[in-house]
């Protein structure tokens, strides 16, 4: 079985230019300007998966190309994650092509419940999503994912009595490591606020200004 690497090695691993650890996975967007040169680099990085015998996930858009990769048998990320972003890093400087960090994230939906098996079921249903059978370790109850793998992942934080005074729901924004405090200073300054920095870098917890609450949230200080 291949060894799963921390976020940390894989860090140190990549290209920095392009690639960046956001949840399990690599990610990178590659500004192309065209569809036409999009659907290029698209074709290059296919035939580097092939070879490779690992595929990543694409998403073509007319001015850029968005990559992620993982490793799914593991959970996570692994040297074959390293290896074909190395290949692909190749592509793109051989084509020219420069990486977008800043536009970089992943998003969750997190639902804070009493009873997690009760309602589970319900967002299941609901979403057309499917259910992971792994939560990440800590977590409990289910990951509903996208099985068309578009949409936010939604996970359950168990609950150890009612919390009528406080939304239940909120989202887990996921950002480069690099960015995340210029983007807690960005929330403030538009009207949000700080609610806690207790686990920062992992996460902080901001609010608007009504008292809707997301986690900016980095892999660092998970280990």
């Amino acid at each position: 079985m291949t060894t799963r690497l921390t976020p940390a090695q894989v860090t140190d691993q990549v290209d920095a230019r392009h690639w960046r650890v956001l949840l399990n996975g690599l990610q990178a967007s590659f500004r192309t300007g065209s569809f036409e040169r999009g659907l290029e680099l698209t074709t290059r990085i296919g035939a580097a998966a092939e070879l490779a015998g690992h595929h990543p996930d694409i998403h073509l858009t007319y001015p850029s190309v968005h990559v992620a990769v993982s490793t799914h048998d593991v959970g996570g990320l692994t040297s074959k994650d390293v290896a074909l972003a190395a290949a692909i890093t190749a592509i793109a400087d051989e084509l020219g092509l420069a990486a977008d960090v800043a536009v970089l994230g992943a998003l969750e939906i997190a639902i804070d419940a009493l009873d997690i098996p009760g309602i589970s079921p319900f967002w299941q249903s609901v979403l057309a999503y499917v259910s992971e059978d792994v939560a990440s370790p800590g977590d409990p109850g289910p990951i509903l994912v996208d099985p068309a793998g578009l949409g936010p992942s939604v996970w359950f934080q168990q609950m150890d009595g009612p919390r009528p005074q406080r939304n239940r729901l909120h989202l887990d924004v996921v950002v480069p490591h690099d960015v995340a405090e210029e983007r807690v200073e960005a929330a403030i300054s538009a009207g949000g606020h700080l609610v806690s920095d207790r686990r920062a870098p992992a996460f902080w917890v901001l609010a608007d200004a009504e008292g809707n609450e997301v986690c900016l949230c980095t892999w660092q200080a998970r280990d």
